[in-house]
């Protein structure tokens, strides 16, 4: 495995073997695209048989620009000492994608967990898994446009214009005793109290 070591300065090309050092007790690798189903078909067989999660971050200033990251766990049933048995061992695996050609291989035949996690991806970063066998979005709607997840996406989101509200444009489709809009809690909160002492007024005495 490469020795850890600082990711280059934004805007630059990033090492292709470069990492974050981890800031946990995870061993953290970065492959090429093209040895990434290679790389993590060997992991599994080694004992990462558990997929925690796959997820993506987005480096609009970095060269490729998304870093695809798998995390793995192995659960050691055998080891040196009593200790070491069941102690989890994490490993991360980064890759990079270019915003050029977004696309990595799907990982769904090697952990069939991966479908929604890169479903999610592709939904927010706009990543696609070649080979995914059902590949649309699972949080935004079908219609949606653009990925909320990339850094360059709009706070506010897409601008949308909102249809006119009928039942509202006349006055006369108002219910009986609806406060008009602009009215405050506190003005309502007065007529109430105004009313329950006109009220009290209007009691015949005893």
């Amino acid at each position: 495995m490469p020795s850890p070591q600082m990711p280059p300065m934004a805007g630059s090309a990033i090492d292709p073997t470069a990492v974050r050092p981890p800031i946990d007790d995870a061993k953290i690798e970065r492959v090429a695209p093209a040895d990434l189903r290679t790389r993590l078909q060997a992991l599994k067989n080694d004992g990462y048989t558990m997929l925690l999660d796959l997820g993506a971050v987005d480096y609009p200033s970095r060269v490729p620009r998304f870093d695809v990251v798998y995390h793995l766990l192995k659960i050691p049933t055998t080891a040196a000492t009593v200790e070491q048995i069941g102690t989890p061992d994490r490993y991360r695996l980064l890759c990079s994608v270019p915003i050029e050609s977004p696309t990595l291989p799907t990982v769904t035949d090697i952990w069939r967990n991966a479908d929604w996690a890169e479903r999610e991806v592709f939904d927010l970063f706009g990543i696609n898994f070649e080979g995914h066998p059902d590949l649309r979005r699972i949080q935004m709607p079908t219609h949606w446009e653009g990925h909320p997840l990339r850094k360059d996406y709009p706070l506010r989101g897409p601008a949308q214009e909102r249809a006119p509200r009928p039942q509202f444009a006349n006055k006369s489709n108002l219910v009986a005793g609806t406060p008009p809009s602009g009215r405050t809690a506190e003005a309502l909160q007065q007529q109430i109290v105004n009313r329950q002492a006109q009220s009290a007024k209007e009691e015949p005495r005893t």
